[in-house]
């Protein structure tokens, strides 16, 4: 779009509000609006806002920052009044004398992006989001009383929230964020969403744009929707699955050879597994992550990749009809930051392939069901993850000192907290038996 067509759009269609939205290095959306008559400031760039109020950005005697729109993220919000409409852009984040903000996280996805396409390689990704529909109690807060018994692929009046997933579904595709199918999940009160494949960036804005319209149009059905990887200790968690294809500037697959994965495949899947521990704290940011990461919760416990269909590896080949081979990674949950996620499955990729890693054998066999001797395991615990990105100088690189260094502090931090906390399980446990 161009400022011109953007100007007559408002104007046509009554737009009174424009969020200019962004992302902190947690993963949290945020806005500033503004209103139509500020449209013209913000289209050149002029809209300043205060960096050091927001966790992990700028100190505050260094505080000044500039909100650059993406004209190709403008849409309106179409669950918004239909007189006075809102709209909104997806911003990158500037510092006052022009260049690029370190901290910003979709900055650091755009880097990737540009290293990638520097080197022949053309990312796209198609995304499975998993997220709760959960109820309030009658103060109005969320509530884990949950009354559905659904599970994966049932529907009506099993599953008691297929209207709501269709009014997501509709309401996403009026924003222009395609959508390839959604359904029940295993979990009670579990449901998937998943996008067509899309561009690496575009992937990313689509995620943060589908979460906000979940939580939205779930609390207008009178539910709350949660991102929380795992609310129910006997129930799967949330995953934020990603299927990979590399592409030349041709269209060709990068991954393939003869119909099998090719040399480039195999040392782009060795890149991933050889960073898949030190990007742990990426994917699975949360101390309730690692509830999920366990054996028999349809999660990848092991640093390892099938060849085949196997769900219970960190890295599969999915069995593609039309014999296009990519891959999909199930590591990722739903409280991920997708703008570092997907970055750091970019670098990851690249160093595989630059460094032509070589790749071990593939493991096809259940990995919840038998024992599996000489694999490497995945952090199990947020500590871990800490651990093992502290160390990484890869890390620290691609994504900055300064994120890095934020990011590292908040968890441990985290972590320092969820240890002081005295536990429902830990009263339960002790509390009369002692």
């Amino acid at each position: 779009m161009t400022k011109e067509e953007i100007f007559a759009i408002v104007e046509e269609e009554d737009v009174e509000f424009i969020r200019l939205q962004f992302t902190d290095i947690f993963g949290t959306l945020k806005n500033i609006a503004i209103t139509a008559s500020q449209l013209e400031d913000a289209l050149e760039n002029k809209i300043l806002f205060d960096g050091s109020s927001v966790k992990g950005f700028a100190p505050i005697e260094d505080s000044d920052l500039y909100l650059h729109p993406d004209l190709s993220t403008f849409c309106i919000f179409p669950w918004r009044p239909q007189q006075g409409k809102v709209a909104r852009f997806i911003c990158n984040i500037h510092r006052t004398d022009g260049s690029v903000f370190e901290a910003d996280p979709r900055a650091v996805l755009l880097n990737a992006y540009d290293k990638a396409r520097q080197s022949g390689l053309n990312i796209f990704i198609e995304a499975e989001c998993e997220f709760f529909l959960l109820n309030t109690d009658d103060k109005g807060e969320v509530s884990l009383n949950v009354k559905e018994k659904a599970s994966y692929f049932d529907i009506g009046p099993l599953d008691m929230s297929e209207n709501i997933r269709r009014d997501i579904v509709l309401n996403l595709e009026e924003m222009g964020i395609n959508i390839k199918s959604s359904h029940h999940e295993i979990a009670k009160a579990q449901h998937e969403i998943d996008f067509t494949n899309q561009g690496a960036i575009s992937c990313a804005d689509a995620i943060q744009t589908f979460r906000m319209a979940v939580k939205t149009l779930a609390k207008r059905h009178g539910l709350s929707a949660s991102f929380m990887p795992k609310p129910f200790e006997s129930e799967n968690g949330s995953g934020m699955h990603f299927k990979i294809s590399v592409l030349d500037n041709e269209g060709n697959n990068l991954l393939e050879e003869d119909g099998k994965l090719g040399k480039k495949g195999r040392a782009a899947v060795a890149g991933i597994l050889e960073h898949a521990c030190d990007t742990s704290l990426i994917n699975n940011p949360l101390v309730n992550s690692y509830k999920r990461l366990k054996p028999g919760f349809d999660a990848p416990v092991y640093v390892s990749w099938s060849s085949n269909s196997n769900r219970s590896t960190l890295l599969r080949i999915p069995g593609e009809r039309n014999n296009q081979i990519r891959f999909e990674l199930r590591s990722p949950d739903s409280a991920t930051n997708p703008y570092l996620c997907i970055a750091m499955l970019i670098y990851s990729i690249l160093d595989g392939i630059e460094k032509d890693l070589p790749l071990k054998e593939a493991i096809n066999e259940n990995m919840y069901s038998n024992e599996i001797e000489n694999v490497k395991r995945l952090p199990s615990t947020l500590k871990e993850a800490i651990d093992e990105f502290e160390k990484s100088d890869f890390v620290k690189e691609k994504l900055g000192t300064h994120i890095f260094g934020e990011y590292l502090n908040a968890k441990k931090a985290e972590w320092d907290e969820f240890n002081n906390a005295v536990t429902d399980w830990e009263i339960k446990k002790y509390l009369e038996r002692y």
